[in-house]
């Protein structure tokens, strides 16, 4: 049967006139993005809180409770830990043994992937009662209060447990093992909660990788938000082959090869947005470590005017992308973001009339309307073989994921001559040590010369925290490593981020991108010819306007979004 829409049940139930509802509906089509209809009536003050939540169980078919005729004993409470119920905004209330069946309560019914993924994360069935979400918030904070202390209860309660630390000593050893048994372990409940809570907590945090590292007294667990690992609780240290196999079983790995590396992947949908978790698994003296790469596609805005370019340096970048041919580099270290660019630039680029085709490994955004090829080295699906197919597929536009080796680089080169615009990404320190980058590879300096025409070097500095942001003096020990006077900075003020609880006491919250862009020209492309150093062509592209990292990074100081302590942790001073 067709579920009825909302806004005649509200009129059905006399809660808004037929009139009412006309206007609600205008209302709606006229927002950029769609809010429910119960939502905007909500916010036109049309309906209560109470009303909106008897509409919506009058519609699903589902149960309205009060939480605050109902105690929840701790038991029930444990089953949803402090991250996913603040993510998935529920309450448990009940829960039948027999069929394994656990009751939550929400204020979003609608949300018909919160049941899937709560049954993905609990390993219970779900069945879903509406409260308001004034209920719903009040019991949190009642609850739930204690957030900062349920991770470190976790794990002495798991230390605690001796029936689970002998399940666990029985499988540890370099032995054959049991696989029945390793799964139970690994399905266990607290296995499972403790694991969930650290893969909620980090993508709360957007967090961009989680370390799962053995050591011979300790299980350590670090998690890395904003470029820098901040270390977790340790669970105990016989659980270590619990979480790993857990891990493996997530990512459909072999649990039982425990001596070569694996690589896999697990996708997650969390709050309604799709999460990749990227696995490496290596055997190590004390065990296997394991590194998630966190991709949560739903907090990266692939928005070239968001990622933090000076509005000069955004405005030369964007000529370059218009060329007809040529190769635009992005070079930097891992991590430093250099993905989220050529992703804006090609979404930006990204029309009807032309045929972008990206290869990449892993392909780690899909964007509509490119044809997006995943690297797959094992059968031979290298950056060099896919390449030269490309070439076959009639593009305007290329994105080779990295120039890995001088095959890579001489194909690409070859599609820049034949009239292809190519975009990639090199391991460099600057945009100027680049050029020594691709002789170093083999390719000659002309075809350097005839192809490159702008390299752009990145990095990413942590922003100071909004809410705890305050004026402060550079230290002598800064300035010397800035190797500026004090009289320089005479006029100028400087910013830190005290710590508070938006940013977890760290002072800074989120990240931006210092860029460098280097932009061919006939004196460069001679200065390349007669093999001029690094430093030399560093020189002649300032003079012609180039603004360094260092400098970018100084800029970004100044302006009060970081730290001068982040510009020299992530910049080096130029000769």
């Amino acid at each position: 049967m067709a579920i009825r829409r909302l806004g005649q049940i509200l009129v059905d139930l006399g809660f808004i006139s037929d009139e009412q509802l006309v206007l609600l509906l205008e209302e709606q089509e006229q927002q950029a993005e769609h809010q429910p209809i119960g939502k905007i009536a909500e916010d036109m003050n049309l309906i209560t809180d109470d009303q909106l939540v008897q509409a919506l169980a009058e519609q699903l078919g589902m149960q309205v409770i009060s939480l605050d005729d109902v105690s929840i004993p701790g038991d029930l409470l444990a089953r949803v830990t402090e991250p996913m119920a603040q993510l998935y905004k529920v309450i448990p209330v009940a829960f039948d043994e027999d069929m394994n069946e656990l009751t939550v309560a929400t204020c979003e019914p609608q949300n018909l992937s919160t049941q899937d993924e709560l049954r993905q994360f609990l390993g219970y069935s779900i069945r879903i009662v509406v409260a308001t979400e004034r209920d719903i918030q009040k019991t949190l904070d009642r609850y739930y209060s204690q957030d900062t202390e349920s991770f470190e209860s976790l794990v002495h309660d798991l230390e605690a447990d001796a029936s689970l630390a002998k399940a666990a000593q029985a499988l540890m050893g370099d032995g054959p093992i049991d696989i029945t048994d390793a799964e139970a372990l690994a399905d266990s409940a607290p296995v499972r909660k403790l694991l969930n809570m650290v893969l909620l907590m980090a993508i709360k945090d957007h967090a961009s990788d989680i370390h799962f590292e053995p050591f011979e007294e300790e299980f350590r667990i670090r998690v890395k938000a904003d470029g820098v690992l901040f270390e977790m609780v340790p669970p105990p240290r016989h659980l270590a082959f619990a979480i790993t196999t857990r891990i493996k079983v997530m990512a459909d790995l072999d649990i039982a090869e425990r001596r070569m590396p694996q690589d896999g992947r697990i996708e997650l949908t969390v709050g309604g947005h799709p999460v990749d978790l990227r696995v490496s698994v290596l055997p190590t003296m004390f065990g296997e470590s394991v590194v998630m790469r966190l991709l949560d596609r739903s907090v990266v805005s692939l928005d070239l005017d968001k990622v933090g370019m000076h509005p000069v340096t955004l405005k030369e970048f964007r000529k370059v992308m218009e060329r007809p041919n040529g190769i635009v580099l992005v070079t930097g270290p891992t991590g430093s973001g250099k993905t989220t660019t050529l992703y804006s630039a090609l979404s930006e680029m990204n029309e009807v009339s032309d045929k972008i085709i990206t290869t990449e490994e892993p392909v780690e955004y899909d964007i509509d309307g490119i044809v997006q090829i995943p690297i797959d080295a094992d059968i031979g699906n290298t950056f060099a073989n896919c390449l030269r197919a490309i070439l076959r597929q009639d593009p305007d536009t290329i994105l080779v994921g990295e120039i890995r080796d001088r095959e890579t680089a001489e194909i690409a080169i070859q599609a820049s001559l034949t009239g292809h615009m190519v975009f990639s990404t090199l391991h460099t320190n600057d945009a100027p040590s680049t050029v020594t980058r691709l002789k170093d590879m083999g390719i000659p300096t002309f075809m350097i010369t005839a192809t490159v025409e702008a390299i752009l070097a990145q990095r990413l500095v942590r922003r100071i925290c909004s809410q705890c942001r305050e004026e402060t003096t550079p230290s002598k020990d800064m300035l010397y490593e800035l190797q500026m006077k004090p009289e320089e900075l005479a006029g100028r003020k400087f910013y830190k981020g005290v710590g508070c609880e938006n940013c977890n006491n760290t002072g800074y919250k989120g990240r931006i991108g210092l860029y460098e862009l280097l932009l061919m020209n006939d004196d460069i492309r001679d200065m390349i010819m007669r093999n001029a150093s690094t430093d030399e062509i560093r020189d002649v592209a300032r003079g012609f306007g180039m603004t360094t990292l260092r400098d970018a990074g100084m800029n970004l100081a100044y302006d009060g979004l970081t730290t001068i302590e982040e510009v020299v942790r992530e910049t080096v001073l130029e000769a």
